[in-house]
């Protein structure tokens, strides 16, 4: 029953913990609710290899509509925040170009929803999707 015991607190510990990374330095980074590969949300924190990424405000979307064609394809390019091991920093991001930071190379791979031709409106910043990977 003792060992039992001795198992579950520190078991306790890390599942209590296991909802944030703590930054060296007294950051704190709260809900890493999704793991490496997932697509995040605005303000939603994603795992993306030893780093943590935020993506925070769509800087730029001028990508050309799915459904036209467009002679040139447009940018987008999202404020992010980068958490590693000691360290933060802010940067703009522009889909498909990498980023090298603290020997890590990051890209945004993927902005979803695309526009549409026609449809005449901005897409709803909660609707947004984005998917980071290191390179």
């Amino acid at each position: 029953m003792k060992q039992l015991a001795r198992t579950l607190t520190p078991l306790a510990l890390l599942t209590a913990l296991g909802a944030c990374t703590i930054i060296p330095g007294g950051d704190r980074v709260e809900s890493v609710s999704l793991p490496q590969g997932s697509a995040a949300a605005l303000d939603q924190a994603v795992q993306v290899g030893a780093l943590v990424v935020t993506p925070q405000e769509v800087v730029e979307d001028s990508r050309c509509p799915i459904n036209a064609r467009c002679v040139w394809a447009g940018r987008l390019i999202v404020k992010t925040r980068i958490d590693g091991q000691g360290w933060r920093e802010t940067e703009n991001l522009t889909l498909g170009e990498p980023y090298a930071t603290h020997g890590t190379t990051l890209a945004l791979t993927s902005g979803e929803p695309g526009r549409m031709a026609g449809e005449g409106k901005e897409t709803p910043k909660e609707a947004y999707r984005f998917t980071f990977e290191v390179r």
